[in-house]
């Protein structure tokens, strides 16, 4: 079951005190129980020690950046849905992002309503797909643990590529719309270029078919994509 917004605990790491201060009282107020921290490694230790719902990250910190923390916790198999916050914008800062292992990205300055927007969709992503394996033919992929196989060969997906190839695998066989897999992975705000899945999916097939001799992820002109039931 997806934790309601009134049960989520969520660390906030941010170094602007006044900054801090707002995303605290804002999110107290739409019913988030939150913690506060001020750089880079207070946020590392606390979601270490602590449980959190989800974790809203700066990027500037200081002591330790928010790409670097993000990674850290993704290397030690902590899962918790990260929404990283910048003052950069562009598709390649928000890419870094997320191949930390971000879940989302929202570029300051932002709006509140939009950042509870994306809390939200994290949480029903991470939620949505607890204890469930999708699989087609011998491509595998496991929500909880955060992997995915192709037989018997752990896959170097990002964080972005493992949410499309997750979306696809709910629905092999099926044509699956760009502007769908944009809505579903990158969530309704999203306000940059939709060519941007081209390049994801581009991205994943290099790492699924590829190197395995495949071609499970077919483009169908016009429509969008489709994944074989087969795993291709």
């Amino acid at each position: 079951m997806t934790p309601t917004l009134a049960a989520m605990r969520v660390l906030v790491v941010e170094d602007e005190a006044p900054m801090a201060a707002s995303l605290k009282r804002g999110l107290e107020a739409e019913g988030f129980a939150v913690d506060v921290a001020a750089d880079g490694e207070e946020g590392l230790w606390l979601a270490r020690e602590q449980e959190y719902d989800a974790i809203v990250l700066d990027v500037m910190l200081p002591k330790i950046n928010g790409y670097v923390v993000c990674r850290t916790l993704r290397e030690e198999e902590n899962w918790t849905p990260v929404v990283m916050l910048t003052a950069k914008d562009g598709e390649l800062d928000e890419a870094e992002g997320l191949d930390t292992g971000a879940d989302d990205f929202v570029t300051k300055p932002f709006s509140f309503v939009v950042l509870i927007a994306r809390l939200r969709a994290v949480m029903r992503r991470r939620g949505a797909t607890a204890a469930v394996v999708l699989t087609a033919g011998d491509l595998r992929l496991d929500a909880t643990e955060g992997r995915a196989w192709r037989g018997d060969v752990l896959l170097d997906l990002t964080s972005r590529e493992f949410a499309i190839l997750e979306y696809f695998l709910t629905r092999p066989g099926e044509i699956v719309a760009k502007s769908d897999v944009l809505s579903h992975v990158w969530d309704f705000a999203f306000e940059g270029s939709p060519n941007i899945v081209e390049v994801y999916v581009s991205s994943l097939r290099k790492k699924i078919d590829t190197p395995f001799e495949r071609s499970s992820l077919e483009t169908v002109r016009g429509a969008g994509y489709r994944l074989a039931r087969d795993g291709g």
